[in-house]
């Protein structure tokens, strides 16, 4: 079983995605990690992170372990991992690693839960549970700058919605795997839904889909 959370940035997908796999005792991978440590392993490097070979070089040399990096929720690696998400080598090199654990969940799992903004269009389109979050660009900054304020408290609220426009931007212009829904995904707007309640409908949705409705 294949279950695939797309949505742009602070749409709510990753909190979602945790509580999702964690109840239905599946694997879970956040796809957009993968595209953060490669995009803080260019910036670790000095280099610009719309240049193709070193965003490929640091895609191919990528360790589990750097998925544990701490840096890699800091908003300009956000904005690194943006760009070299655009590249279609980077995206042709961590494709594969998506799909295979996808189709062979770790730790004996039955399933995965997959979240990011193309897992439903192209990283496992065969997925037969797809979601899409969405949430208007102020709410989605309002929450991103609240979770940065508590780590700085000099964070300015007017950066984090530009630099979330120019990501929805990016990521629903670029030429390879773009930000969209997947025509045959269940759309959740989470604009006025706390987390549980968002939980809750989703857990409703994949019990009707696995028979086991009441």
């Amino acid at each position: 079983m294949i279950i695939a959370i797309d949505g742009p940035a602070a749409s709510g997908k990753g909190t979602l995605a945790r509580r999702v796999a964690a109840a239905m005792n599946y694997a879970y991978l956040d796809t957009g990690l993968l595209y953060r440590a490669t995009g803080a392993k260019v910036l670790a490097l000095g280099g610009d992170p719309d240049d193709v070979d070193m965003a490929v070089m640091a895609a191919e040399k990528l360790q589990p372990e750097d998925l544990e990096n701490d840096d890699l929720r800091r908003e300009d690696v956000g904005n690194a991992a943006s760009r070299v998400a655009a590249i279609p080598k980077v995206r042709a090199v961590l494709l594969d690693f998506q799909r295979h654990l996808a189709k062979n969940p770790p730790g004996g799992k039955h399933g995965a839960v997959l979240d990011g903004r193309d897992i439903g269009t192209v990283v496992c389109p065969e997925a037969p549970i797809k979601f899409f979050l969405t949430a208007s660009v102020a709410e989605r900054a309002n929450r991103r700058f609240k979770q940065l304020q508590e780590k700085n408290p000099a964070v300015i609220y007017e950066r984090v919605l530009n630099e979330l426009e120019e990501r929805d931007a990016r990521d629903s212009a670029r030429d390879v795997a773009p930000l969209k829904m997947a025509d045959n995904a269940i759309h959740i707007d989470t604009d006025r839904l706390n987390a549980d309640a968002v939980f809750n409908a989703v857990m409703a949705h994949i019990r009707t889909h696995m028979g086991e409705d009441d």
